[in-house]
């Protein structure tokens, strides 16, 4: 049993040595002038997203606690694109996968779960999937991973190229090198908590706003100081904002959080494109409308500086729901007034 969980660990680390760091790349952004906007491209790891790293974290966490030893089943909740990831990590050591995931989930992440071994469970809304693993995992004798839980702790937020150290050492030689403020959206709250703690260890003048969309109570959440709300809605931006305050949110090391509107996130991913030439997930929208929300404040006060965000995942998931018109008017509504507002912004 020991051999095997060592082989497992060393394939995954293995998988890391062979993976270079995700690109930052300067948004052009000619109305801002004077403020260097600069985007994390996370979509280019194996699994297309951010939620690479969290789920190297987690298998690594939960193997040297113990958790997982051979032919151990893995569960998780998930929306799709931390599945995606855990499925990858699963068939590397070879070890069983479920995802249990809302009914909503967009069907081109459910076909990557599938293309790497994992079996999808089905819930009907968000707020179900926790105690639908829960009793799932325990019914197989399987292994709940719960990233909403250990998120916040199964990375090293002092450093070993974490996000936050990563994005430190690539701003090195920019004209800004230390960010006024990183902006970042809050799925489990395990990436706003490693970039919060790494700031305040490294003691660097830059602010953490997390950013939430509309159907999340984590922004409710910090404003009243209040960890038991409840929502009974999912939030229609894939991959972020919760009905509940999940146990990884660190809310003391956010210097501010902002609510965006899931229509202003949508138009700004279609923004993007027009700058770009790239497709981004709405999550990377809500993270950008925050980004420009700044800096245009920082332009108006005469301010210099640096912003930094994440691309979180990939626009080609979401080919049939944030870049399909007709299902974006009829579940999201009409981006036409903010996309006006970014075209006056830019």
């Amino acid at each position: 049993m020991v051999d095997w969980v060592a082989r497992a660990i060393g394939k995954i680390n293995a998988d890391a040595h062979r993976s270079a760091d995700t690109h930052l790349f300067k948004l052009q952004v000619p109305k801002l002038d004077g403020v260097d906007i600069y985007l994390k491209d996370e979509s280019t790891h194996p699994t297309g997203s951010l939620k690479h790293r969290l789920a190297r974290s987690l298998f690594l966490y939960a193997l040297c606690n113990g958790k997982i030893k051979e032919g151990t089943t893995i569960v998780e909740a998930s929306s799709g694109s931390t599945a995606v990831s855990e499925a990858y990590f699963a068939r590397m050591i070879g070890a069983p996968f479920i995802a249990v995931v809302p009914e909503s989930t967009a069907h081109s992440k459910i076909r990557l779960i599938e293309l790497y071994g994992g079996k999808i469970h089905y819930v009907g809304s968000a707020p179900e999937m926790h105690d639908a693993s829960v009793d799932l995992a325990r019914s197989i004798g399987g292994y709940f991973m719960d990233q909403f839980t250990y998120a916040e702790r199964a990375t090293d937020w002092r450093g070993n190229n974490n996000i936050a150290e990563s994005i430190f050492r690539q701003m090195e030689f920019e004209p800004h090198p230390v960010p006024r403020r990183i902006v970042m959206s809050a799925g489990t709250g395990g990436t706003s908590a490693t970039l919060g703690r790494y700031i305040l260890y490294k003691s660097y003048d830059t602010a953490l706003t997390v950013v939430d969309p509309e159907d999340s109570v984590f922004y409710d959440s910090f404003q009243s100081g209040d960890r038991t709300l409840t929502s009974d809605k999912s939030s229609r931006i894939e991959g972020i904002g919760r009905p509940e305050v999940e146990h990884s949110f660190q809310p003391d090391v956010i210097d501010e959080m902002m609510k965006v509107p899931d229509a202003a996130s949508v138009a700004t991913i279609h923004w993007l494109q027009g700058r770009i030439g790239r497709r981004a997930g709405a999550s990377t929208g809500t993270n950008l409308w925050g980004v420009l929300h700044y800096a245009r404040d920082m332009v108006a006060a005469g301010e210099r500086g640096s912003i930094v965000t994440l691309m979180c995942d990939s626009g080609e998931r979401y080919l049939d729901t944030y870049y399909d018109p007709e299902w974006v008017l009829a579940h999201i509504g009409d981006i036409s007034g903010y996309l006006s507002e970014l075209e006056e912004w830019t």
